[in-house]
């Protein structure tokens, strides 16, 4: 089985990958239902799964597919907290 590549992006490299598997980091910026938005140099709007446990204010790691209005459908996500520098 071959492995799927999933490039770190930040939000102004949205553009460039609509459609493509990408990993961003980002903050947790705020929470709406089934959708988060997160700071990642610049403003992503995301679209979680039901695993996906974010706390506002917290870094997070997702991976996910590029939409084309350039929100990103969340595959997997990690909540890294508020220890590290985001």
């Amino acid at each position: 089985m071959a492995e799927l590549s999933s490039p770190r992006i930040t939000a102004p490299y949205l553009d460039s990958f609509v459609g493509r598997l990408v990993t961003i980091v980002g903050k947790v910026t705020q929470l709406r239902g089934d959708q988060a938005t997160i700071d990642s140099d610049g403003i992503v709007t995301v679209v979680l799964n039901r695993d996906a446990h974010l706390t506002n204010g917290n870094a997070v790691q997702l991976i996910g597919k590029v939409n084309p209005d350039l929100s990103i459908k969340v595959l997997s996500s990690l909540d890294a907290g508020t220890d590290i520098g985001c």
